[in-house]
């Protein structure tokens, strides 16, 4: 399996043998699974304070004076510290010891990892993604190493302008909406689409293509299931460079 690689003006300059990794036989079931486990792994620990609705000191006032045994304000009829009284603890409170990551088996997660790769070729799944691919453009998109090594975004736009691929970033600048729902108070305010994703060697040198609406830029040493397959959708645009061809054929 080959592909051509790119220069900075556009035009393909020569031919690249593509890794064993590209030829894998895709299961997008398991990357669903594998991108919801790795997702939901990654949340943070919360919980109430142990003391939250127990700061009060409650009375109970014993059989025969015609009320019920609750711990009660002194000298008042207000109930305290149960959960059916108002300024109580919580019934159900969460807990900062409640587990959360989740399992998911190794080789199952390096299948799902191998088959986001393999369909970042196949053109029909990257465009189903809503992608805007250039008719001609052979993918996974591969170029020389100098050709991303620029560090404003203006030199960072002109080369996908120049590959064609301008559109798919601006569909993603259009695409940004203010997010619907208490997300925007906490800091969350955009909900931005997905575009490009720049795999490299040493993302330092890439930096012009870090601030271009939905561009992700990963290290091909790092480069994981939410990078390839964003939502547990696979098939996103992908950018190579040569270097990063050839490590990414030592993980097979």
């Amino acid at each position: 399996m080959k592909s051509n690689v790119y220069s900075k003006d556009g035009n393909a300059v020569a031919e690249i043998e593509l890794p064993r990794v590209f030829e894998t036989v895709p299961r997008e079931d398991i990357i669903r699974r594998a991108f919801r486990a790795v997702t939901l792994s990654m949340r943070h620990p919360y919980g109430t304070s142990p003391t939250a609705g127990l700061r009060r000191v409650g009375h109970n006032y014993g059989p025969g004076h015609g009320i019920a045994r609750l711990p009660r304000v002194a000298g008042s009829t207000r109930g305290v510290i149960l959960a059916n009284m108002v300024g109580g603890r919580s019934a159900h409170a969460p807990t900062t010891q409640k587990v959360l990551v989740k399992r998911f088996n190794r080789k199952e997660l390096r299948m799902a990892k191998f088959s986001a790769i393999a369909l970042t070729a196949v053109p029909e799944k990257v465009r189903a993604r809503g992608h805007r691919v250039p008719e001609g453009l052979s993918l996974p998109v591969v170029v020389k190493d100098d050709v991303v090594e620029v560090s404003k975004a203006k030199d960072a736009m002109s080369v996908l302008s120049s590959l064609g691929l301008d559109e798919d970033v601006m569909r993603a600048k259009e695409g940004t909406k203010i997010r619907a729902g208490r997300g925007k108070m906490r800091g969350r305010t955009y909900r931005e689409p997905k575009s490009i994703l720049i795999v490299c060697t040493d993302t330092r040198k890439a930096r012009g293509f870090k601030s271009l609406p939905g561009v992700d830029v990963a290290n091909v040493s790092s480069l994981g299931i939410r990078h390839l397959a964003p939502g547990g959708v696979a098939g996103r645009l992908t950018l190579f460079t040569e270097s990063a061809i050839r490590k990414l054929s030592e993980v097979e």
